[in-house]
């Protein structure tokens, strides 16, 4: 059972947890990997880590290496932590990053998008210049944040090696100020 301390919170992944154990197993080792359906008349691949399908109800899997490089497809900036340890951190961002990998597909409203928070390139949280920057249509690339023996945490940074839009979409709230 990996457990560890993350920013002053305890994070467990249960044994019986077997989808998960996996996931952050392979996110420990920096190497990205999700579930593949096995049919080979779906083969999507899916996130969050689950027991079937959502597409064919399959129970069946392989977990695959995926490029872990997208764009942002939405985001949430929060200003007012509730969770202690987030609270010196504010402003940050979550992400909701759509990957290169499975782009627009099984449609353009279920695309293979991935979730986790914008960091600095040595995944430190991001400072509000850098979270200034971020917005929709940004070009990101997966980090780890370690957290114990067998866990670490996927998150986003700037992918410095893509070509980045001159003006992400930002809520006109936040560029403007109000």
């Amino acid at each position: 059972m990996p457990q560890g301390d993350y920013l002053g919170m305890t994070l467990t992944v249960l044994d019986l947890d077997n989808e998960n154990l996996s996931y952050f197993q392979h996110c420990a080792d920096h190497d990205f990997h999700l579930q593949q359906c096995a049919d080979p008349d779906c083969a999507l691949i899916r996130y969050p880590p689950g027991t079937a399908c959502p597409w064919c109800s399959k129970r069946e899997f392989n977990w695959v290496p995926v490029d872990a490089r997208g764009e942002v497809h939405s985001y949430g900036e929060v200003h007012h932590a509730i969770q202690p340890a987030f609270r010196e951190r504010a402003p940050y961002m979550i992400l909701l990053v759509e990957l290169d990998t499975q782009s627009g597909v099984p449609t353009e409203h279920e695309a293979l998008r991935v979730a986790g928070n914008l960091v600095d390139a040595d995944g430190n949280f991001a400072g509000p210049e850098l979270v200034k920057q971020v917005g929709i249509g940004s070009r990101m690339r997966m980090v780890f944040a370690d957290v114990a023996e067998g866990l670490a945490l996927p998150h986003w940074t700037l992918d410095e090696d893509a070509a980045q839009p001159d003006s992400p979409w930002r809520y006109p709230q936040e560029v403007n100020g109000v």
